[in-house]
């Protein structure tokens, strides 16, 4: 029995230029910009993650999607071997998510261009390591909270300055009482005051905390805890 030729019906495309390849490059990092952001990733984290990926090319020298495990040993190993752990941590992370982008996107096309095999150089044997054991952190009791408050009060009485030291106070309380974060807080406005809402009134948090990145959250928070009082305090008499 004879064995046949198979022809590739394939269309044979010449290895790409230097020039093709810078300009490829880039485009290609504005592609994964876009569906970062068509994710619903904030701005912040999108650019955080574009200097991580500038950060590594830089030492590479070459596109990434050249990048071997031991490349990767040699960066986290050397390069950044006395850098701190959330840098490390950071730089595989976009590392990793950079080239899940490759491989669903253009792990043919660059292999057509170049002849390279697209695969992340990071594994389970060289990945940065994050994990840290757990520190108890115990809450204030509700007497020190108290007792905490007590003296502030005290001090306002014979404060240099009582509109700023007041403003604290009030974010202060404030923060205890319902439960929101400072820089929640600080994004306040007299209008978020909603007295009418509920049956202690409510407070519109317009810059809350996201999840994984998503960028900001709104959401209503009731004031429990008698912290309408000192609100009303501060608009009122401040």
């Amino acid at each position: 029995m004879g064995l046949a030729v198979v022809q590739d019906l394939r269309e044979h495309r010449a290895t790409a230029s230097l020039q093709e390849i810078v300009e490829f490059e880039t485009d290609v990092l504005s592609g994964f910009v876009l569906a970062r952001s068509a994710a619903g990733l904030a701005d912040s984290t999108i650019r955080s993650d574009v200097t991580n990926l500038e950060q590594v090319r830089a030492w590479f020298g070459r596109p990434l999607w050249e990048m071997e495990p031991a490349d990767a040993d040699a960066y986290f190993g050397k390069a950044l071997g006395s850098s701190a752990r959330n840098t490390r941590l950071a730089r595989a992370q976009a590392l990793r998510v950079y080239f899940q982008f490759l491989e669903l996107r253009h792990k043919v096309e660059i292999h057509a261009m170049t002849g390279q095999v697209v695969e992340c150089p990071i594994d389970e044997i060289n990945r940065p390591r994050g994990q840290q054991r757990a520190s108890l952190r115990i809450p204030p009791s509700a007497e020190q909270i108290d007792r905490l408050f007590a003296g502030w009060r005290q001090e306002l009485v014979a404060c240099r300055k009582f509109a700023p030291t007041a403003r604290n106070f009030a974010a202060a309380r404030l923060m205890a009482d319902v439960g929101i974060r400072v820089n929640e807080a600080r994004s306040l406005d007299l209008s978020d005051v909603k007295w009418e809402l509920g049956r202690f009134g409510k407070l519109h948090v317009r810059k809350g905390k996201g999840t994984r990145g998503s960028g900001p959250r709104e959401r209503m928070v009731p004031l429990i805890n008698d912290a309408g009082r000192t609100l009303r305090w501060f608009v009122e008499d401040v």
